[in-house]
Order: C-alpha cells, then structure tokens, then sequence
C-alpha cells in the first residue's frame, strides 16, 4: 500500500564547470516521480555530489541518464582533483529510504550495472551490499590505483569488472568505470553544547564515537606489538564524530557522521552526547540536522521519548514528529520546516491533492457534488477510520489515566493497533476512487480494430476485479478493527464506553457499505469463479460483523 522510496547519491567527476553539472543533475528531472533533492559541487576536490529520490524503478532510470549525459561531458583522460575517483559518474549508491529492504535495494543496484555495461558500454563494479565478493565490498579496495591504474587493474583477472567489457578499451579511456552500491542511509547530525570549548566538545566525540580516543599514559600514547597507536573504543558503532566551534551561531557542537542509521540512531547519538555532556558539566542544548532525514528516524526517535515518558506509541504521525522536533532540539538554532527536511515529505510536496487531505467540509463537499466519485466505497472506508479512530482514542487515554500507569504499555500497544487499521483504511478511502478511475480509463480506450478492441475488454476486467477487490479490503480491515473497540469497552476507561460503541457502529457500517460495492461490482466480472468467490468471502465477512456488533450491544447493555 506504501510506496517503496530508494535515494540516489551519484558523486561525478566534476565539480568546477557548473554549466556541466546543471546538465548531468538536470537529466534527473525528466523522470516523472523523481525527485531532485540536492546538487552539492566541491571545487577543490572536482567532484559533485547530486541526490535525487523516488520509486525504485524511476530512480534507476534517473541513475542511468545522469551516468550516460556524464559520460558524455566528463573526459576523465583530463581530470583532476583531490578526491580519489576512477570514473565520470565515480560512485553511484543506492539507499533504502521507505518500505523497501536492503537485499531489494541491492537487487536494484544489480540491474542499474547490468545496464551500464550491455547499453552504455561503460564496465563497473559493485561495492558494499551489491558487491559481488567480500573483496569488493569496501569502495577504498574497489577504488584502488584510481582512473591512472585503471589499464592495469583490468589486464588482472582478479578484477575483471562486474558489469560491461572486461578490457581497457576507448570507452574506458574517456568515462573510466562506475562503482555502483546499495548502502545505508547516513545522517551528518550536529548536536549543539552550552559552551565554546572545542576540546570539552572533541572530549565528548571521543567518548561517542565508535573508534574513541587513543589510549595514554603519563601523556604518552600507548603502543600495540606493531608500534601503532592503541585506541579505546567509543560507546557507539557506525558514528564517526569531531568537536568544532561554529562561529556563526557562537556555541561548540559536536559533530556526527551516522553511517548506519539501523545499527546507531539519531536519537540514540542525541541520548548518549546528553549523558556523556552532563558526565563533563556541559549540557546538550539541542541538535541540528544537515540535509534531509527519513521519515523512520524521526518517529523512531518520537517512540524512545514516548517510551522513557511511558506514554502511549500509538497517536498519530505529526504528534509524533513534533515530539522528536522537541525531544531532539531540533529547533534550537533555527526553525526546522519538517515539509523541506523529512525526505517523504518533501516527496509528497507536489502530489496531487488526495480526498484525505481534504477538510472535512470540503470532502463533504466533493462528495455531494455531482462528480461519481467519491462515492460510497470511499465513504465506508472513511467511516471505518472514524470508528477505529474512536478506539485508537480510548486506548490512549486509558494508557494516559490516573492510576493505571504500569498498564500504560498494554494500552500503547491497542493504541498501535488502532493506528495500523487507520492507516491501512485512510490509504482504502482514495484506493476505491482511485480504483473507480481505472474503470472509466478501460471504457475510454479505443476500439477501432480486434487487437484494441480485446486489450480494452481486458483492461475493463482487471479494472473491475480491482475495484470489487477494494471494497473487500475495506471489509476485511473494518472487520478486523473491531477487536480494538471492543477489548477497549471490556478493559479501558468505562467513561469513554460509548465512544467505542460508536466505534464499532461505525465499523459495521463500513463493512456492510463496502459490501454492497463487492456485490455490485462484481456482477460486472465476466470470470464468474473469481466472482463467486470474493463474494462468498465478502458474505462470511459481513455475517461475523453482524455477530461482533451483537456482542458490543450485550457489553453496553450490561454496563449502562
């Protein structure tokens, strides 16, 4: 139901010619659904950072233009620069932003290669989680010898590309080769201290940060067998981390480089630096993000401040993310605008307005205009978010209640629940219009031989399977929400015992409205089976409502 979002962080050859950069990122903004997030040029290092971010499948196909325009622009027989490189488009990781896994984003990564090297004719190799050996995993091995070494790192077998021709050729000389990954996501998080002393923030790094401080005695560093400086580690992996003094806003911070968000989080860097200040007499008086954040790391971080409060998990995303904006200071040195920062959010910025961002009055609205939709598939569905809204609310506040806090987490996790069965049926409230659309797109598709004519038939059928599918969905998750409201009237707040009742009214009557669309759409669908079949399963469904809604009638009547 969620779209899966990966990010793209090409690194090029160039970083000095602005009106060749503009052209290979530009290449990025003829891909519907791809979102150009980031173009960061660096003169000394000639080399420039782009980020651009979007659905997987459209992403790919951003990566492959950029790579070939710069192939086209970039002649690295002339370039130079002080960071380490052996290509046009030098790197080119993929990072799993939403919905989707590290192996899938990999998978991505491999066939991105694979079109390089059979239509670009431009060889590479895969690095970290899409490399193809353990040997290949670090881009420092990959990259070893550089563009220079390039001829006599491909006449060795042991490094034969991955992906495109396996000899120093022409193409080679020009574009070099390509590193493509798939990686985790890193956050640069700046935390800000109520101090100016570089030296007390660089204290508080080396305690964070996973390769810690070099180990001394007597002011004299501490020697291994090998006569290499020995190290105390850090309290946190995957953090890399120095103190500075930033004139600008007149406070130290300590800065971060997260490399792996999944193995140390934001707010866990944020937590262990408060800890670590307070140890030294210094206090964290909040933090600031560089560039752009996924969505999961904010309300991962809303979820450990809601736990160390013991408060209810299960309230809705922007309390969520107002809450980690505070518990993390993010705001401290200057307003933080979650629509530019928060990467989906800053996907979304552009969609198309959906009926759920419609105030009430304006979705009432539009449904008594005379357009057909929405029509009474999305308002079932929206009558089921109201209802399981109605349990999510008796749960949190019985979670909140006087009195009953070591129940507090039984209660957050009904809560949690709630909200799942929201989600899944406010995505169902534009789902049935949306799928309502497909059918009139079917009938508008033209007719005018027997192949357009049979490619309309079948697009008419598939569109009604899925628009009979819809309402079924909607069933099921009304259904199944019911347990929230009910298990909330058997042990929540028995002030709020007819809140939930309503709850399971309104969740009743998105099942038996949803019932009705199975029924008439399905008499549409020429396969008869399928027909029969999801309306068998749509009748069990409505019957074991009716039985849930018996038994909410019995709970209300023996306590009022």
């Amino acid at each position: 139901m969620n779209k899966q979002l990966i990010e793209c962080v090409p690194n090029i050859s160039e970083g000095r010619d602005l009106n060749k950069i503009n052209a290979i990122a530009n290449v990025v903004k003829t891909i519907e659904g791809v979102k150009l997030l980031d173009v960061d040029p660096g003169k000394a290092t000639n080399r420039t950072v782009i980020t651009f971010v979007g659905e997987p499948k459209n992403v790919i196909e951003a990566a492959f233009r950029l790579i070939k325009k710069a192939s086209e622009l970039i002649d690295m027989s002339t370039h130079k620069g002080e960071h380490p490189r052996f290509g046009a488009t030098d790197v080119c990781p993929l990072v799993p932003i939403a919905n989707i896994s590290m192996e899938e984003t990999a998978e991505f990564a491999r066939q991105l290669g694979k079109r390089v090297g059979d239509e670009l004719g431009i060889s590479g190799y895969f690095y970290e989680n899409a490399a193809t050996s353990s040997e290949r995993k670090n881009l420092a091995t990959v990259r070893s010898g550089e563009y220079e070494g390039l001829k006599e790192k491909l006449s060795n077998p042991n490094w034969k590309p991955d992906f495109g021709p396996s000899t120093y050729n022409q193409q080679i000389t020009t574009s070099g080769v390509t590193a493509i990954s798939a990686r985790d996501f890193l956050i640069a998080y700046n935390v800000n201290l109520n101090s100016t002393s570089t030296r007390r923030a660089n204290a508080i790094a080396f305690d964070i940060r996973e390769n810690g401080r070099v180990k001394t005695v007597n002011g004299k560093n501490v020697l291994d067998k090998n006569g290499n400086p020995e190290r105390i580690p850090g309290k946190l992996k995957a953090v890399k981390g120095i103190g500075w003094y930033i004139e600008e806003y007149g406070i130290a911070q300590i800065s971060y480089n997260l490399t792996n968000i999944s193995i140390t989080a934001m707010h866990e860097a944020f937590y262990e630096t408060d800890l670590a200040a307070t140890e030294r007499g210094l206090r964290v008086t909040g933090s600031e993000l560089v560039g752009l954040v996924p969505l999961k790391a904010m309300l991962d971080a809303a979820d450990f401040y809601l736990k160390k409060q013991e408060r209810s998990l299960g309230i809705s995303e922007s309390e969520k993310i107002k809450i980690a904006i505070k518990s993390l200071g993010l705001d401290d040195l200057k307003p933080f605008h979650q629509q530019e920062r928060i990467i989906e959010y800053v996907m979304n910025s552009n969609a198309d307005k959906k009926l759920i961002d419609l105030t009430i009055k304006n979705f009432a609205e539009e449904t008594a205009s005379e357009s057909m939709a929405p029509g009474g598939g999305s308002i079932a569905a929206y009558v089921g978010v109201l209802g399981v809204s109605l349990g999510t609310m008796v749960a949190n506040l019985s979670a909140h209640k006087t009195g009953w806090d070591e129940e507090w987490e039984y209660f957050s996790d009904w809560a949690v629940k709630g909200q799942k069965y929201k989600n899944e049926l406010l995505f169902l409230v534009d789902e049935d219009t949306n799928a309502f659309n497909k059918i009139i797109d079917g009938f508008r598709m033209p007719k005018t031989n027997p192949e357009e004519i049979e490619a309309r038939k079948k697009a008419i059928e598939d569109a009604t399977k899925y628009a009979t599918e819809i309402p079924f969905k909607v069933m099921q998750t009304a259904h199944n929400s019911i347990e929230v409201m009910l298990e909330m009237m058997k042990t929540g707040i028995q002030n709020s015992l007819s809140d939930a009742g309503v709850g399971v009214l309104c969740a009743k009557t998105a099942v038996t409205g949803a019932y009705f669309n199975v029924r008439i759409n399905a008499k549409d669908i020429k396969d008869r089976k399928f027909a029969e079949d999801i309306i068998a399963k749509a009748e069990d469904i409505y019957q074991k409502t009716i039985v849930l809604e018996n038994e909410m009638m019995a709970i209300i009547n023996a306590k009022i």
